[in-house]
């Protein structure tokens, strides 16, 4: 079925300005876009904007624990270490395969009310992540959390994370599968080299946690380069580094690998700002992430989106260091790329329909228009101006419903979960 979004803004991180028009999606994809003073093509469905509706790429959420949601509030305002060692972890221990399957719906009836189309999920039980993503229709590049502990763990880990691979990456285009070493304080180097042996033998990415605070800079032993070298990770096919807080940026990194900011989670838990303007500056290729809701605590990209868009320019005294349109790239794009989406993260025809419709008729947006658009929706706008959330042209969210998922159900297995992981 054909839908027609009938004069409308469309603006994304690679465009000067936005521009208004009639935009046909058809079978998945963006089919055509032209001028708004032509005559419109016909569709199945017309959406009428009357100029007062825009469409954005869908949000991706580059980093994030998605069932985390059942342990949002637990361990409240407290160092990264301490918190996981003192509130998370043995809270973790609690979680069942059908727990983390209820918590991770919740979490993408969350992601999907403010615009995410697409998450990087690392975490346990992946399998029943893996089902509640294809029985949704949403995008997700998944995991499996690496970490030591008992004898044979790693090995075990390791081994899950590559039947994951051979069971669901590439599934019906929705999923994507990388290896998941949480961090270099939780995997041993001799181990992370056998990950990144199996990852170039597999043709399979990256997820990893590295440099989120000070203390684990100071605990690493050796220069950043020289772990990113004798772990083998320069070596991957891509690589996603989740924080990057404290990552010297005299490293050249490799065109494959790209750095995930996480503002509000690093915020949160005091662990330092990314040097992001640095970054940016040599060309690096830098995502968007929420982490977990219980270190958030939301998983909302947009307000990520506006925080990296501000915080930067407080940290540099420099009010052009960050453009509202690298932020939104940051949020759309450079995900999807990052996890290896094609042509998606962009309004270009021909490219994936993975879109959020915006609701433009507010008093924050009294004065846009095709010029000012991007600023208005970084600086102005939130991910309450959302009206629906669309993928693979079919809507996953729309004015409060989810067409493909069961929210009371949902809601009442989550609080279930919740209940029984804190008693």
């Amino acid at each position: 079925m054909a839908t027609l979004f009938k004069d409308i803004l469309i603006t994304d991180g690679s465009r000067d300005k936005a521009k208004r028009v009639h935009m046909l999606v058809s079978k998945g994809r963006i089919a055509e876009i032209i001028d708004a003073d032509r005559t419109p093509p016909t569709a199945d469905k017309i959406i009428s904007g009357h100029g007062k509706m825009a469409a954005i790429p869908g949000f991706v959420n580059a980093h994030t624990h998605a069932a985390m949601t059942l342990l949002r509030g637990l361990g409240e305002e407290a160092p990264l270490m301490e918190w996981l060692q003192n509130k998370i972890w043995p809270v973790e221990e609690k979680l069942t395969p059908e727990y983390i399957y209820w918590g991770t719906l919740s979490a993408m009836l969350e992601m999907l009310a403010t615009g995410t189309t697409c998450f990087a999920d690392m975490y346990f039980e992946m399998e029943r992540v893996a089902e509640a993503v294809l029985s949704s229709g949403m995008r997700a590049a998944l995991c499996r959390g690496i970490t030591a502990g008992e004898p044979g763990k790693l090995e075990k880990s390791l081994q899950n994370n590559l039947e994951l691979a051979e069971k669901f990456h590439g599934r019906e285009g929705l999923i994507t599968v990388q290896l998941g070493p949480h961090a270099p304080y939780t995997v041993p180097l001799e181990f992370m080299k056998k990950i990144c042996d199996a990852a170039k033998s597999h043709g399979l990415g990256i997820h990893f946690h590295f440099m989120e605070t000070e203390g684990e800079k100071n605990n690493l032993g050796m220069s950043d380069e020289k772990y990113l070298q004798e772990s083998g990770l320069l070596e991957a096919p891509y690589v996603a580094l989740a924080h990057a807080v404290w990552l010297d940026t005299n490293i050249n990194l490799p065109d494959n690998f790209t750095l995930v900011h996480n503002p509000s989670s690093n915020l949160k838990l005091g662990s330092g700002v990314m040097p992001l303007a640095k970054w940016l500056d040599k060309g690096a290729s830098i995502a968007l992430g929420t982490d977990g809701a219980s270190s958030n605590n939301r998983l909302d990209i947009w307000e990520e989106m506006r925080t990296a868009a501000l915080l930067h320019k407080g940290v540099n005294k420099d009010p052009l260091c960050v453009s509202a349109a690298e932020a939104l790239r940051m949020a759309t794009y450079e995900g999807s790329k990052a996890f290896g989406f094609a042509q998606k993260g962009m309004i270009n025809e021909g490219w994936v329909a993975d879109l959020i419709l915006i609701n433009l008729d507010k008093p924050h947006y009294i004065g846009v228009n095709e010029e000012n658009l991007t600023q208005y929706l970084v600086y102005a706008g939130s991910s309450a101006d959302i009206v629906g959330t669309m993928i693979n042209g079919k809507w996953l969210y729309r004015n409060g419903d989810y067409p493909t998922l069961d929210k009371e159900e949902i809601l009442e297995q989550a609080r279930h979960a919740r209940e029984a992981i804190l008693s």
